[in-house]
């Protein structure tokens, strides 16, 4: 995962992957941070930290 601020926004950049079951098995993952994942991003002194989930309907 890539992350960077430019002009306001932040901006994710993550590998899409082969479409997987989620756990719960109702839909299909096609790019996740798989947990909360600190980043070099920085605000007010603390880095960002995010969390990502993309998916599609079975």
């Amino acid at each position: 995962m890539d992350v960077k601020i430019e002009n306001g926004k932040l901006i994710i950049s993550i590998e899409l992957q082969t479409p997987t079951p989620s756990s719960s098995g109702k839909t299909l993952v096609v790019a996740s941070t798989h947990g909360n994942t600190p980043t070099r991003c920085i605000i007010d002194g603390k880095p960002v930290i995010i969390g990502l989930n993309a998916y599609i309907k079975k």
